[in-house]
């Protein structure tokens, strides 16, 4: 980590004059309660030690000046303006975005320079978008005095891509990034935003995210598809039980009832989406009662109903997930995110890593011609100014 915030420094050094705040923006892990966010259900993610840096300053000369270390093009320059159109340059969409969901919250943002980098792999599933975009909100928030809260800064983030970018994500992404929470997963109620911390400190066991290396093509428009889908058997649920405004207030004997007058997929949908939640609710009492053992089976039954209701996996994924199957150091293993590529997750034991990482990358090679690419990480803090000592600080307001 320090050798990419020394990478986005110089970076900012070598094309703008001001000293800037550092901010770090982590990517994260859903551990399970996948594609429940924006049904207003439950998720279980945690914030990562994989993160966006950013380096931001004012500039007082009404220009918006974005330079990214990684991508191509590197470099946007646009003028402050009271509205803004998509930019040709796609990285740039998620940092304006943030600029315009601010500015139509009635927040005034002038001129400012920016450079970013970052190591959440894209497109695997580890919401380097949100992070972006997290990270984004909590430095104009800081650069402009306005003492925004982590929860506004979490609506501001999300809209972005809802509304600018064209994502019809969920909460759960840009929640995580900035409220996350060392050694802790965060037990989040998509409808009503509250939230509980639950211990995760199993020193024996690690996270290791397995990469098909394929890129996640078909995500966006699945995604709002899938969106489309959920709300078509609200809609018809609510026809007889009007009280119904989401999949989360839907019960199984309600989508039963209902079954008949829907199409087999928009039920597969559904009946995937009460499960889920379900699945969330019994895998934190897992942690409290310290069963990881069964919390890892959910986490398989999760990656069954992604791939056979929710139609979100693809062969990569699946390959990837029955690789595990029968291998000693393995608790448990989904895909996560999106879908149609990016990453699964799975909880190994620390003495069976290596063994686990080899037995996979033969079986998925045997399987496809790939190497996989392999990910350890850690749950770490949400998103954070950082100190030349790398130290978190907090800013009054960002609860």
């Amino acid at each position: 980590m320090d050798e990419l915030q020394d990478s986005v420094r110089s970076a900012y050094s070598g094309r703008f004059d001001n000293e800037p705040i550092m901010v770090c923006a982590p990517g994260r892990v859903n551990l399970i309660g996948e594609h429940t966010d924006y049904n207003k259900g439950f998720v279980l993610p945690a914030a990562i030690d994989k993160a966006i840096i950013l380096a931001m300053s004012k500039n007082n000369l009404g220009l918006i000046r974005l330079l990214s270390v990684d991508m191509s093009p590197d470099y946007v320059e646009i003028p402050v303006a009271e509205s803004y159109d998509k930019n040709e340059v796609s990285w740039a969409n998620y940092l304006i975005g943030v600029v315009s969901e601010l500015q139509k919250a009635g927040h005034r943002i002038g001129g400012f320079d920016c450079s970013f980098g970052g190591d959440v792999p894209i497109g695997a599933g580890l919401s380097s978008s949100a992070a972006l975009e997290s990270g984004v909100a909590f430095g104009l928030s800081d650069l402009f005095g306005l003492n925004l809260t982590k929860l506004e800064m979490t609506k501001i983030a999300m809209q972005a891509e809802n509304n600018f970018v064209g994502v019809k994500c969920g909460i759960m992404d840009q929640f995580a990034s900035l409220h996350g929470k060392k050694d802790s997963v965060i037990k989040l109620d998509c409808r009503s935003l509250g939230y509980e911390y639950y211990p995760f400190r199993w020193h024996d066991v690690r996270i290791l995210l397995c990469d098909t290396m394929v890129r996640r093509t078909l995500a966006g428009s699945e995604y709002n598809i899938r969106r489309k889908q959920c709300e078509e058997g609200v809609a018809i649920i609510k026809k007889v039980y009007p009280e119904v405004n989401s999949l989360r207030d839907v019960t199984t004997e309600q989508l039963e009832s209902q079954r008949e007058k829907m199409d087999a997929v928009v039920y597969r949908r559904c009946l995937y989406v009460l499960n889920e939640n379900k699945r969330v609710a019994a895998a934190c009492e897992d942690l409290l009662s310290e069963d990881l053992k069964s919390f890892g089976e959910k986490m398989y039954q999760s990656h069954h109903g992604l791939k056979e209701n929710y139609e979100v996996s693809c062969y990569e994924l699946d390959v990837l997930v029955d690789a595990t199957e029968g291998l000693d150091g393995v608790l448990g293993a989904r895909m996560m995110g999106g879908g149609f590529g990016g990453c699964t997750i799975n909880l190994v034991t620390i003495s069976k890593l290596e063994e686990t990482r080899a037995s996979i990358r033969d079986y998925y090679f045997e399987k496809t011609g790939k190497e996989p690419g392999f990910h350890v990480v850690k749950i770490g803090n949400g998103t954070h100014l950082l100190t030349e000592d790398s130290e978190i600080v907090t800013r009054a307001g960002q609860i």
